[in-house]
Formats: structure tokens, C-alpha cells, sequence
């Protein structure tokens, strides 16, 4: 592998690593998908004239297609489906870029996200919990998840306060914004909940690189502020399915 398309990679690992990780919805698998990923990119053709994320995008997105048990009915979406709303919702990439990352024509990878998106409308609806300690970018994500069809569970301002609205709401998705200022820790409040209740978790900041380094335990769903209604209707489907598809096969409690 050239040295420019190495250092190139590296920077773009982040990205790549936060694609993967909402495409299986698990840190560890989606980490070992870049990993593997990243080893045919010195073995496979890729499409050469692609800038360098778009490369590493498309060889996780062709090895996570390769994998039968990542398409069916039980997941709503196709591959491509989810690969499309995932790339031009979270990744924010163009359509015409995303077509060619998961090598469909552009006419036809238009038409699968229509219907994507369609599916989304009659989509996976659930109680959400907010984490977040400034209050006006509180209401604004309320706002937001109230578009995309869910209930607010509660609003947490503090660590503490997150902690025991999930004891008192049992919520089904959580919402947490990392630095609560002197309020907490977002990621610390999650680990407490997590200890007794069960729920996918999407975690927003402004800085998703620092999040996605894969040295530590790090969040499985990582979203960037400012976000879109879409990314959080994306973000949440891919989140709450992929818990429902876990504890179907017995692999979450």
C-alpha cells in the first residue's frame, strides 16, 4: 500500500469506524469489520479513483454484504438499504457517492432510498431519554425526536438527574450528550444505567473523532451535532433494531 493512501487511511479511520459500528450496532464487531476491511483494500480492487474514506467505505461496505446473516427479512432494510441511508445520513455523503460506494447505479441506489426512507415513516418508534445540560439544545433534540415519531421518556440536565429518570422510565433508547459540564459525564451516567437496564444508546457530541479511536470501550452509535431529524430517525432504526435482532438470537440479555 502506498505511504499517501496509509496516512490517508488513518485519518479517515474514525469515519470509517463509526460506519461500521451503526452498520453491525456493536463496537467490537464493528471495529473487527474495519480491520478486516482495511486488509483487502491491499488485496482487492477497489474503485481507484475514490477519495480515500470513500475507499475504506466501500470495503467495509462490500465485506459487511458479503456476510449472509447481515441480510433478510428480519432486518427490515436490505444491505444496501441501510448502507445508503447509513452513508448519506450519518457519513454525510453525496447520493451519487454513496451509489458508487456500494456499487449500484445511481438511478437505482435513488430508488432504493426512496423506499428506505419510506420504510423509515412506518418505522421503529420507542421512548427516548435525553441527556443533554444545555437547555435550549435540550428542547431542540426533544423537538427532533418528537419529528421522528417517538416519546420523550424524560429530560436529564445531570448525570444524576439521567440516572434516575432511566430508574423511574425504563426508556428504550438513550440520548446522551457526552460533557454535561458540571452536571456529569453522559458516558459515565450511561454505564450506571446500563448496569441495571438494557437499552441501545446513541451518543451526540461535536467531536465524533474523539469518540472513535478504538483503543477503549466507545460508543456503538456516535452522531455529530448539529444533526438533521433524518440522522436521528437513521441513528434510531439502526439502534433499535439491531437490540431487537441481538436479543431475538439470545445475544442480549
Amino acid at each position: 500500500m502506498p505511504e499517501s493512501l496509509r496516512s490517508a487511511l488513518i485519518q479517515a479511520l474514525p469515519y470509517g469506524r463509526r460506519y461500521a459500528r451503526a452498520l453491525t450496532g456493536s463496537q467490537p464487531r464493528g471495529d473487527l469489520l474495519v480491520a478486516e476491511s482495511l486488509r483487502t483494500l491491499t488485496t482487492s480492487r477497489l474503485t481507484d479513483d475514490l477519495p480515500s474514506l470513500c475507499r475504506l467505505y466501500q470495503a467495509i461496505s462490500r465485506h459487511f454484504a458479503a456476510q449472509p446473516e447481515n441480510d433478510g427479512p428480519e432486518h427490515g432494510l436490505s444491505v444496501k438499504q441501510r448502507q445508503l441511508l447509513l452513508l448519506t445520513t450519518l457519513e454525510e455523503v453525496s447520493l451519487d457517492m454513496a451509489a458508487r460506494i456500494v456499487e449500484l447505479p445511481a438511478q437505482d441506489a435513488s430508488e432504493e432510498l426512496e423506499k428506505a426512507h419510506a420504510y423509515l415513516k412506518t418505522g421503529i418508534q420507542t421512548s427516548v431519554l435525553i441527556i443533554e445540560d444545555e437547555p435550549i439544545i435540550a428542547m431542540d433534540i426533544e423537538d427532533l425526536v418528537l419529528q421522528c415519531g417517538h416519546r420523550i421518556a424524560g429530560v436529564a440536565h445531570t448525570q444524576a438527574d439521567a440516572i434516575r429518570l432511566a430508574q423511574e422510565t425504563r426508556p428504550g433508547l438513550i440520548l446522551a450528550d457526552i460533557n454535561l459540564g458540571a452536571g456529569g459525564d453522559g458516558m459515565r451516567a450511561v454505564a450506571e444505567i446500563t448496569k441495571t437496564h438494557s437499552a441501545p444508546v446513541i451518543y451526540v457530541t461535536a467531536y465524533p473523532e474523539r469518540l472513535l479511536t478504538g483503543e477503549t470501550s466507545e460508543p456503538s452509535f456516535v452522531i455529530t451535532k448539529p444533526f438533521e431529524p433524518l440522522t436521528l430517525a437513521v441513528a434510531t432504526y439502526q439502534a433499535v433494531s439491531n437490540q431487537a435482532l441481538a436479543r431475538s438470537k439470545g445475544t442480549v440479555a
